[in-house]
């Protein structure tokens, strides 16, 4: 890709696995980025015809080593002067593409940028309880990088002296489709988070882990003030300590097993 030093140029990068439901919506809210890049982790549904409809640059590996490490690969797919990292369940308001826009020509490459990241769920757009905060998703490619030893919650790192700011402009984020949907990522999370602590030698208790959920309610319910949100707040306030409870419990039970 070309570098207009005047324009900066962005690469909007996806990476999914068996996304078909909402996979159309999101790269239909991506049509003015410079290049979209889809990193495919195996799909078996339509997630890669649909893909191959809005970009050529369609790529597959199944070699499922973390979250961590898919991220850099995916990275490194891109050619844009910005990445924006989004998932398959997030779209891009008309507020925030237009505010992007602005920034393409008034950065010099040495900020990257938190997007309010606004999640919705059975219904309903949460506004308290941490499900309406900042997520660093629009970086500098040069600048930035994912640490490929982080299995699961990816983590992307600055280089020294990249700036951050925040934009209020919204990314909305449909998270769960239905509870079976919740449940089963809560679980694949949970496995992982168990899996990548037990490799460090971590070992946990039952009390760790109700105190590690009980703790996550007070936070988000009362604290961040989930309450405020209705019902939903409380019912993601409760889904969130029962997935905070299990990740302990899981290495609990793995560790259990080795006596």
């Amino acid at each position: 890709m070309t570098t207009n030093s005047a324009r900066k140029t962005i690469s909007a990068a996806l990476m999914v696995k068996n996304e078909e439901e909402m996979l159309e919506q999101c790269l239909q809210a991506l049509t003015w980025v410079d290049e979209i890049v889809v990193l495919d982790s195996g799909s078996t549904d339509q997630t890669l015809e649909i893909a191959r409809r809005y970009t050529d640059k369609v790529f597959i590996n199944d070699d499922w080593q973390g979250f961590g490490m898919q991220r850099q690969r995916l990275h490194d797919l891109c050619s844009g002067d910005w990445i924006l990292m989004v998932d398959a369940d997030e779209m891009v308001s008309q507020e925030l593409a237009e505010r992007i826009a602005e920034l393409r020509i008034d950065q010099q490459g040495n900020t990257a940028f938190k997007l309010r990241w606004q999640t919705h769920v059975f219904g309903k757009a949460l506004r308290f309880g941490g499900w309406c905060s900042h997520k660093l998703c629009l970086y500098p490619r040069e600048k930035g990088s994912w640490d490929p030893n982080i299995k699961v919650h990816e983590r992307l790192s600055l280089k020294e002296g990249c700036k951050v700011k925040k934009i209020e402009a919204r990314m909305h984020h449909y998270s769960y489709r239905d509870m079976e949907d919740y449940l089963v990522k809560s679980a694949r999370y949970a496995a992982v988070f168990a899996e990548q602590r037990e490799a460090k030698g971590k070992q946990a208790s039952l009390l760790q882990a109700f105190l590690h959920g009980l703790g996550l309610f007070v936070k988000m319910y009362l604290i961040r003030g989930g309450f405020l949100d209705g019902r939903h707040g409380l019912l993601m306030a409760l889904l969130s300590t029962h997935s905070c409870f299990v990740k302990y419990a899981d290495l609990w039970s793995r560790t259990k097993a080795l006596k």
